[in-house]
Formats: structure tokens, C-alpha cells, sequence
């Protein structure tokens, strides 16, 4: 029996929740294919601790995942640092309303600021202030932490393995 052997043990004493989930699935549905929650399980466990783990890093700088990202689209755009909110919406996935209301905290907190499109009468202009400069610059380093400590339990060759695959999975779905 393969748990009696040496790489059966190991196998076991190395299992987590995802494996027991899918262990559990095999053992009520033999009919049941459930070898992709192995991936997608822990892909998933992956994502929520990490971001509860980079949230609390935001929260030391006064800002939400959400704010954070509006500041970090900001400050990849380049200098001036100044998009329009409907090119910020469209890189964000979000609705107008939510862009809005972040853009109205960042703006109370003077991290960002609304102008007028010169180009268009209508449209508007946003910018990262000095002092939203100065935060996104830190809290993109703080937050980075986390993740480069999580990574650390693989060598830099399985990362970018990893990173490849993921790559090619995130590629097919969409």
C-alpha cells in the first residue's frame, strides 16, 4: 500500500486542506473528476491570504487594496502621473461610481488631484499629488514585502516556473 512506504508518508505528512478536500470528493464521488481544486484551491487560498497580508500593509499608510490601485495606475502611467478617470476605469475594472468614490477619499486625503482636460471641455484630469507620489512610492515597496517573504519557500527557478504556468493558465481563461 503506497501509504506505507516512505514517499507515502511523506506525501501525507506534507498534505494540507486542499489535499483532504479532494481526497474527501474522491472518496464520496469515485465518478468525479476533482483534481483541478488541487490548483484552483490553492490558487484561490493563495489569493485571499495574500491579500489580507498586503491589506493590512495599505492600511499602515491609510489606504484600501482600492485605493492603492488607483494610486499604483497613477504612478506606472509615467510623469506627469496624470490619467483620465475613464482610462483609470477601463485599466481597473470598474464601474464610474466606484472610481468616483475612491477618487473622492484620495482626493480628501490630498493624494490626488482633479483638473480640467485641456482637451476636452468636459472631461477631467487626474494626478497624483506630491504627497500621493511620496505614499504609492513607499506602500508599493512595504507591500511587496509580504510577497517577496511567501516566495522565498521556492527556489528563484521553480518562481519563475510557476510564474510561467500561471502565465499560460491566466492566458486560456481569458
Amino acid at each position: 500500500m503506497a501509504e506505507d512506504t516512505a514517499e507515502g508518508m511523506a506525501e501525507q505528512s506534507r498534505a494540507d486542506p486542499v489535499d483532504r478536500i479532494v481526497a474527501q470528493w474522491r472518496r464520496e464521488r469515485l465518478d468525479l473528476d476533482a483534481s483541478p481544486m488541487a490548483v484552483f484551491g490553492r490558487i484561490y487560498r493563495i489569493a485571499r491570504l495574500m491579500a489580507d497580508r498586503v491589506e493590512e500593509v495599505y492600511q499602515e499608510y491609510g489606504i484600501s487594496r482600492g485605493e492603492f490601485d488607483v494610486l499604483a495606475t497613477l504612478r506606472r502611467a509615467g510623469e506627469p502621473y496624470t490619467l483620465s478617470p475613464k482610462a483609470m476605469t477601463a485599466t481597473l475594472m470598474l464601474t464610474s461610481g466606484g472610481m468616483t468614490g475612491r477618487l473622492d477619499r484620495l482626493e480628501r486625503a490630498g493624494l490626488v488631484a482633479r483638473t480640467p482636460d485641456p482637451g476636452d471641455r468636459r472631461g477631467l484630469r487626474v494626478s497624483l499629488t506630491e504627497a500621493g507620489l511620496r505614499l504609492i512610492d513607499e506602500a508599493v515597496v512595504a507591500g511587496l514585502q509580504p510577497q517577496h517573504e511567501a516566495l522565498a519557500a521556492l527556489p528563484e527557478k521553480d518562481r519563475e516556473r510557476l510564474a510561467d504556468l500561471l502565465r499560460t493558465l491566466l492566458g486560456a481563461l481569458e
